[in-house]
């Protein structure tokens, strides 16, 4: 899968450095032909949301922050791979939306993310998703993301 930089380009949007993790735990962890991604928050770069949705976020402002969640995220591929040439697959998306009891509208919200993978990188980054809807998040944002994507094998060539 190759990242369609024009895109980025059109929509405004940058992908910043991998942020470092904020708890006791690593970013990303490889198995096999396969990347872990542990959560994501919506924040990337100088671009940041926090609150709730159905109280301060509206559904637009959370499917941006879902974006900027994806970004993080993506920045961390990035620097595990040196870029994107060898991801093949988004597997799985898990999707988490700070939210008042009664918001009812988290895929929605997680479309800003799954919307953008496919504009990004094409039909074929289209995944497995959950949508869920929580009390609460770490630092107080609006939406975090974890991520499964499939690698190609690195060449072990004599």
């Amino acid at each position: 899968m190759q990242l369609n930089v024009d895109v980025l380009e059109k929509k405004g949007l940058k992908l910043f450095p991998a942020p470092q993790p904020v708890g006791s735990y690593v970013q990303c962890i490889r198995t096999g032909n396969y990347l872990h991604l542990s959560g994501g928050i919506s924040v990337n770069g100088d671009e940041a949301y926090y609150g709730k949705l159905g109280r301060e976020v509206s559904v637009e402002e959370g499917q941006k922050a879902a974006a900027a969640a994806i970004l993080n995220r993506l920045a961390v591929i990035e620097a595990e791979l040196g870029g994107f040439d060898r991801l093949r697959k988004i597997v799985a998306l898990n999707g988490f939306v700070n939210c008042t009891p009664d918001f009812t509208d988290q895929a929605k919200v997680i479309n800003g993310a799954s919307d953008l993978l496919v504009e990004l990188f094409g039909p074929e980054a289209a995944h497995s998703r959950s949508a869920v809807g929580v009390v609460s998040l770490p630092l107080g944002v609006a939406v975090e993301i974890n991520l499964i994507v499939e690698i190609e094998p690195e060449c072990n060539c004599g």
